[in-house]
C-alpha cells in the first residue's frame, strides 16, 4: 500500500506531462498554423510553472480555512508536511528555462552561449521572466523561513507577471486582458491547490480529531470553490470572447489549434464541475461525510490534466492578431 500510491502518483503525473509535449501536433494537425520552435518544451515549462503555482497557494489557502475549523487542537492545528520548498524549487528551474528562451529572442536555445542575460533587462517580456524566476527564488527562501505565509507576496509578483505576459501591450485593452487572467489564474490555484492540500489535511486529520473536523474542513473548502468556479467560468468566457469574437467561436473552436486545445479545457472543467458536484452532495447527505473524498480525488486528478491543458494552452498561437 504505501508504495502503490507513489507509484500511481508518478504514473498520473507523466501522463500529465505527455498533454504539453505531445499536445501541439495533435492540435495544429490540419489547421494550417505554423508551430513555434520548441512549443512542446516550453508548454511543459508552463505547465510545471502553473502547478508550482498552485502548490504552495492552496496550502496558504486550507491552512487559513483549518484555523477556523472547531474539534481541532487548541490554537494552531496539525496539517501535513508542506510541499511549498520543493514547489517553489520547480517554479524557479521552469522559470529559468522560460527565461532563456526569451533571452535568445524566443527561441530554444543550443547553448548558453545562445543565451543573451544582458537582453533580458532590454525587453518587456525579459523584465518579466526575470521577476518570475526571483519571485519564485524569493518564495522558496520564505517556505523554509520561520513565517511561510509571506511566500504570499511573491508568489502575488508571479501571478501578475504572468497577467502581464499574456496581454502584450500592442493588444486592445491589454490591461482588461491582465486583469482577467489574474483573477481566473488566482482563482484557479486557490481550487487546484486547495483540493489538494483539502485532502491531504484530511487525512491527517481522520485519524487526529475524528470525521467530524474533517467534513468541517471539506464542507468550508466546498463553499469557497463554488465560488471559485463562478468566477472561473466568467473570467474564462470574458477572456476567450475577448480573442474570439462570438460571430468566430464555433469555428475557430474546430479550425485552430488555440481553439481545439480551449475546447479540452472546456470539456475537462465541465467534467470537474461534475465531479465536485458529487462530492458536494456526498458530503452532504452520505452517513459518512468523507466519503465525499472519493469523487474529491478523482477531481484533483482532472483538475491537474486542466492543468497541462493551460500550459499548452499558452505556448500556442493566438488565432486572432490585433
Amino acid at each position: 500500500m504505501t508504495l502503490t500510491r507513489p507509484v500511481a502518483v508518478l504514473v498520473l503525473v507523466a501522463l500529465a506531462a505527455l498533454i504539453p509535449l505531445l499536445g501541439p501536433s495533435t492540435a495544429l494537425h490540419g489547421t494550417g498554423e505554423a508551430s513555434v520552435p520548441g512549443v512542446g518544451g516550453i508548454a511543459l515549462l508552463r505547465t510545471v510553472l502553473f502547478a508550482a503555482l498552485c502548490v504552495p497557494i492552496g496550502e496558504l489557502f486550507v491552512d487559513r480555512l483549518a484555523r477556523s475549523v472547531s474539534g481541532t487542537a487548541t490554537g494552531r492545528p496539525a496539517v501535513p508536511r508542506s510541499w511549498s520548498p520543493p514547489a517553489a524549487a520547480a517554479g524557479f528551474l521552469a522559470a529559468l528555462g522560460l527565461a532563456s528562451v526569451v533571452a535568445t529572442g524566443n527561441l530554444v536555445p543550443d547553448g548558453l552561449s545562445d543565451i543573451d542575460v544582458g537582453g533580458l533587462y532590454a525587453s518587456r517580456d525579459g523584465k518579466l521572466a526575470l521577476l518570475e524566476v526571483n519571485a519564485f527564488l524569493v518564495a522558496g527562501l520564505c517556505a523554509v523561513s520561520r513565517r511561510p505565509a509571506t511566500q504570499l507576496w511573491p508568489l502575488a509578483a508571479v501571478v501578475v507577471a504572468e497577467a502581464l505576459r499574456a496581454h502584450p501591450a500592442t493588444e486592445h485593452a491589454p490591461l482588461t486582458g491582465s486583469g482577467l487572467t489574474l483573477v481566473h489564474l488566482t482563482c484557479a490555484a486557490l481550487w487546484t491547490g486547495g483540493l489538494l492540500h483539502a485532502l491531504r489535511t484530511l487525512r491527517l486529520w481522520r485519524c487526529r480529531y475524528g470525521t467530524e473536523a474533517g467534513a468541517a474542513l471539506l464542507g468550508l473548502y466546498a463553499r469557497v470553490a463554488a465560488v471559485l468556479l463562478a468566477v472561473i467560468t466568467a473570467t474564462g468566457v470574458w477572456s476567450s470572447l475577448r480573442r474570439m469574437p462570438p460571430e468566430t467561436v464555433l469555428g475557430q473552436l474546430t479550425a485552430t489549434a488555440y481553439g481545439r486545445v480551449l475546447l479540452a479545457k472546456v470539456l475537462l472543467v465541465a467534467a470537474v464541475a461534475a465531479l465536485a458536484l458529487w462530492a458536494r452532495r456526498r458530503l452532504r447527505r452520505a452517513a459518512d461525510p468523507l466519503t465525499a473524498c472519493a469523487p474529491a480525488r478523482a477531481e484533483v486528478v482532472a483538475l491537474g490534466l486542466v492543468v497541462a491543458v493551460s500550459g499548452l494552452l499558452t505556448a500556442l498561437p493566438v488565432p486572432i492578431r490585433w
